[in-house]
């Protein structure tokens, strides 16, 4: 059986918004540890901090987003995701495949539509 490849992940994770700061903490802390044990490694860290919700998710209008940036194979990802489902304070989330790392994050304005 071939080697899985390992590729770049964006991780966007949105946490509810009755956790404490410890609460949260730990909560990413599990994500990142998850990631960890199916030899992957996080590479970036950022919080978003807690915003509105575009729509009500399971009685919730807000939560915390945190965008995490890591490396894994690509076998290892339907058990992270089966984690993922698992995890209670855990509203959302989405992993899509990443180019490169950002230094920052920075959202460009929108453009005005004439």
């Amino acid at each position: 059986m071939a080697k899985a490849r390992e590729h770049l992940y964006e991780g966007m994770y949105i946490l509810s918004a009755n956790l404490s700061e410890d609460a949260r903490n730990k909560a990413i802390e599990k994500i990142t540890a998850s990631i960890q044990q199916h030899a992957g490694e996080v590479k970036q860290t950022f919080n978003q901090g807690r915003k509105k919700l575009a729509y009500e998710i399971n009685g919730r209008r807000e939560g915390y987003y945190y965008l995490i940036y890591f490396t894994a194979s690509s076998s290892s990802m339907p058990e992270l995701w089966r984690e993922y489902q698992l995890n209670e304070d855990l509203i959302r989330f989405m992993n899509i495949r990443a180019e490169s790392v950002p230094e920052k994050i920075e959202f460009k304005p929108l453009q005005k539509v004439e």
